[in-house]
């Protein structure tokens, strides 16, 4: 079954509603990684914002049907290259789709609408799907749509609360219920961990596991632990491609150097864990 037949398929609870269920991976050689056909080429990429160049030369491919994880530091170009790929700003070079064109679902890092407005988290996400007034009610196939898609990301509960009563964490399960509604050939994150707590971590691990080998995900992400635990390429970007690969070839002390700086090992996370608390809440699986 599709994710589009799927989503529009009845449930009658929480527990039916999850399709996309979590796949073994499939073990493959680093080498034939670079034998994965690619979904997007880039070729000689670049962007600039105002007098600012901040993408140059970019050259990368991200594998079809595979999870590619950007990584690189604050101001490297990362939220860049993706708004070059929704072709929101304009920029120099080529950015080769594989054919068909695909659909693309995007999360952005933040809201870019007003959380206020006067609509509930399923009206807000009927918007996408339905030319239906909002104000004459939702449809039964829609709302069971609705329901299928936040019911994936663990956030049934919120289909009738106000958008404004969201929090960060949880305004990110709905920007993402509704990037699924789009049935994407390709699904765009652009840092989704930003203001989630560790659930809401967990949750993003549980749902990276989920998608793997259903579509393309391209994933913007400052965790090298998640980067490694739930990559299967690696795009290592500081204004320019230092290197792309699986991560097994990117994680090496000269590519983190290169991509971070000399001071790499920090942001690998190499100090000392805190102390357990007697009452603690469950740790991400990258932990």
């Amino acid at each position: 079954m599709s994710l589009a037949e799927s989503l529009t398929a009845p449930s009658s609870d929480a527990s039916s509603a999850n399709f996309v269920s979590p796949q073994k991976p499939i073990l493959v050689s680093a080498a034939d990684r670079h034998d994965w056909p690619p979904a997007i080429r880039l070729a000689g990429l670049g962007a600039t914002l105002g007098e600012f160049e901040v993408l140059r030369d970019v050259t990368a491919q991200f594998p079809k049907g595979r999870q590619t994880i950007i990584i690189g530091p604050n101001g490297g170009g990362k939220s860049t290259l993706i708004h070059c790929l929704l072709g929101q700003i304009p920029h120099q070079g080529q950015i080769h789709f594989a054919p068909p064109k695909p659909r693309i679902g995007y999360v952005p890092q933040r809201p870019d609408f007003d959380r206020y407005l006067p609509l509930t988290s399923a009206e807000f996400l009927a918007l996408g799907v339905t030319k239906r007034p909002i104000w004459l009610g939702l449809s039964g196939p829609i709302r069971r749509r609705i329901k299928a898609a936040l019911d994936l990301v663990k956030a049934g509960a919120l289909a009738d609360k106000p958008l404004g009563g969201l929090s960060g964490g949880e305004t990110q399960r709905v920007l993402l219920a509704a990037a699924l509604l789009t049935d994407p050939d390709i699904l765009i994150l652009d840092e989704p961990a930003t203001g989630v707590d560790v659930y809401g971590e967990q949750l993003l691990c549980e749902l990276l596991e989920g998608f793997k080998n259903s579509f393309t995900v391209i994933m913007v992400s400052h965790d090298l632990a998640t980067a490694r635990a739930h990559g299967d390429w690696i795009v290592a970007l500081n204004r320019r491609v230092i290197e792309e690969g699986p991560p097994e070839k990117i994680f090496q002390p000269t590519i983190l150097s290169a991509t971070f700086g000399l001071h790499q090992g920090l942001i690998f996370g190499q100090h000392p864990e805190p102390e357990p608390r007697k009452v603690e809440p469950p740790r991400s699986c990258c932990r």
